[in-house]
């Protein structure tokens, strides 16, 4: 008889999915780690084998960090490999748990926008259109390019730009791109752009907080200029 794999499963009782369709806090520490191992015995599921090594751990998961491989190599259905496995996630909480969260960067202002962007974009000979997607205290969730164009323009979806958006629920949008020739000056294109993006943001409900233009020493922002 073959050891149950997490395949093998109904699919209402396999983490894996549950944890794509509820988010991993649905899951018990006995699934988290049955996903890492994937496979138990021919008498116990990957969950249930879990579910016996916790119990012994007195259900906490400090006590589990702390045994040894040989130690858990004593429960059927665990080798060297899930051994090695379920320390290394152990280890791996305690190493989050010591660290402070990172900061993300506050871009409520054209000026932080662009002390931001200058750097990645000083040196770019040909055009790229980037978006900052925030939450409403203006902390950077994503920078997202959106294109990679010629030296005087490139095409934007505004499908696209919404569709980041939603996918990461951001609240605030503030748009980038960069002019290779120096000039900080829109053009009309530039402003057709900035008046779709800002009518497609006011349909959805976002904030469309600037559009800056990024050169090697300067900037332009549309919100500065009372623009948007």
């Amino acid at each position: 008889m073959q050891n149950l794999t997490i395949h093998d499963w109904a699919a209402e009782d396999r983490p894996r999915e549950k944890l794509e369709s509820m988010g991993a806090e649905a899951l018990t520490n006995a699934e988290l780690l049955a996903i890492l191992i994937g496979s138990g015995t021919a008498k116990q599921s990957a969950v249930d084998l879990m579910k016996t090594i916790l119990n012994d751990c007195n259900n906490n998961l400090n006590t589990l960090g702390k045994m040894t491989i040989r130690q858990l190599e004593t429960f059927k259905g665990i080798g060297p490999a899930k051994a090695i496995t379920i320390l290394a996630a152990c280890e791996l909480g305690k190493r989050r748990a010591r660290e402070k969260a990172e900061e993300r960067s506050k871009l409520d202002s054209a000026q932080a926008i662009y002390e931001l962007m200058h750097p990645k974009m000083q040196d770019l000979d040909v055009e790229e259109f980037h978006i900052l997607l925030m939450n409403q205290s203006f902390k950077l969730i994503k920078e997202v390019r959106i294109s990679h164009g010629g030296i005087t323009e490139t095409a934007v979806d505004i499908r696209v730009i919404m569709r980041e958006a939603i996918i990461n629920n951001a609240t605030v949008i503030a748009a980038c791109h960069n002019h290779p020739s120096g000039n900080t000056h829109p053009s009309r294109q530039d402003d057709q752009l900035t008046d779709r993006i800002h009518k497609a943001c006011d349909i959805m409900r976002i904030y469309f907080l600037d559009h800056v233009i990024v050169t090697d020493g300067a900037y332009y922002s549309y919100r500065e200029k009372g623009r948007v």
